[in-house]
């Protein structure tokens, strides 16, 4: 018959094992995380758009509701 101190030590032993599981998966885990957030940083920084170009991108578009803005402001019917 199993005494009590058996079966503690079992149980105590598996409830280890487990944890010992759980952590590892973690870790690995962690691992991969930050594998794909190295991925994601080198991707980042070659696809990004510089300021200049987004400046020279949007220049017609600000030009424009510039236009309309003075359009706006010169109209002849305003109180």
């Amino acid at each position: 018959m199993l005494d009590l101190q058996a079966v503690f030590t079992g149980l105590l032993s598996l409830v280890c094992a487990v944890l010992g599981w759980f952590a590892r998966e973690l870790w690995a885990a962690v691992k991969a995380l930050q594998r794909d957030l190295a991925a994601l940083e080198v991707r980042v920084t070659r696809d990004y758009v510089s300021y200049d170009r987004l400046a020279d991108a949007l220049r017609p578009v600000l030009d424009s509701l510039n236009e309309i803005k003075k359009a706006l402001h010169d109209k002849a019917d305003k109180p």
